[in-house]
């Protein structure tokens, strides 16, 4: 069974503020290439701009580091078929408390897997609230994760760090260790207690920083 974690793209979907949202233009009409096909064979050709931070991303490390590993070098066993984990913060975000400490990741085993973190702030997508105030992971959390092995890291809100922060404490350590990102995940919570493998490969872009995956989870049927 296959989850799909990633939200539609479309033009309208919420954008980090001063970004530019998406453009999905028709470079080539159906009307436009009918007379080179036979007749009733006719295509249209789109042309896509947007930045790499749009709708459900990977960060890689370049995104950071000007070392770091770039779209291209990323590792696809670091982000395809990856054992996961969902760590379930919806009731502490709930209550108000956005800052997602290192105590939530204790006696985990996350060593080789995917992390993802469940703070339900996806049920806000396409309204103004979504872009306020974000659950967003500490200095402290991304250290433990860090050392503990994590291979990827979601999260289920806009920014993984607080926004605030203008260190982008969370970005600096997990990129710097080679830890790629994933942003403005959806259905997370579908996967508690489940056993999955997730995928979020990105196009393999020289001198990529970031850009659009297609997020899910295959669950291999049995309970956690």
């Amino acid at each position: 069974m296959l989850v799909d974690l990633t939200h539609p793209f479309a033009p309208d979907i919420p954008m980090f503020p001063g970004f530019p949202p998406p453009e999905i233009l028709e470079f080539r009409t159906r009307a436009e290439m009918a007379p080179h096909y036979a007749s009733g064979t006719t295509f249209v050709v789109h042309r896509y701009a947007f930045v790499g931070n749009s709708g459900t991303y990977l960060d890689s490390p370049f995104h950071r580091w000007e070392d770091g590993l770039d779209l291209a070098a990323l590792p696809l066993e670091r982000v395809a078929d990856v054992p996961g984990i969902v760590v379930d913060v919806r009731w502490q975000v709930a209550r108000g408390r956005l800052a997602i400490g290192a105590e939530r990741f204790e006696g985990l085993q996350l060593a080789g897997h995917a992390v993802l973190v469940c703070t339900g702030w996806d049920r806000y997508w396409g309204t103004a609230r979504y872009l306020a105030a974000n659950p967003y992971l500490t200095g402290e959390a991304a250290a433990s994760l860090v050392a503990a092995g994590a291979m990827l890291v979601g999260i289920d809100s806009w920014n993984i760090d607080d926004v605030r922060n203008r260190s982008r404490p969370v970005h600096s350590q997990l990129l710097r260790a080679g830890i790629p990102i994933v942003e403005n995940l959806r259905d997370l919570a579908r996967l508690l207690g489940r056993r999955f493998r997730f995928h979020a490969a990105p196009i393999p872009i020289r001198s990529g920083s970031a850009v659009p995956v297609r997020a899910y989870a295959c669950l291999s049927g049995t309970e956690a």
